[in-house]
């Protein structure tokens, strides 16, 4: 799942390069370098690909602090 992440997040990017430097522990923000707007896609990017719909009730900016993070959120929304 942290492939598929990192693979949207330089996708959003538009970056391939990207994908060497981030790592789990990245911060999808600061590490990834994602604007508002590109946020904004890689959340819709991150539905339809997940097949989720993102509960914001229970979405924090903390779940973003790490693509491990979030890829736990993620996962928690299958439930």
């Amino acid at each position: 799942m942290h492939e598929k992440v990192i693979s949207i997040i330089c996708e959003i990017k538009n970056e391939p390069d990207l994908a060497g430097r981030l790592t789990a522990s990245s911060d999808v923000l600061n590490d990834a370098g994602l604007d508002s707007l590109q946020l904004i896609n890689f959340i819709l990017r991150i539905e339809d690909e997940f097949g989720i719909e993102i509960d914001f009730d229970q979405f924090d900016m903390e779940h973003l602090q790490s693509i491990e993070r979030f890829c736990e959120f993620i996962q928690a929304q299958h439930v």
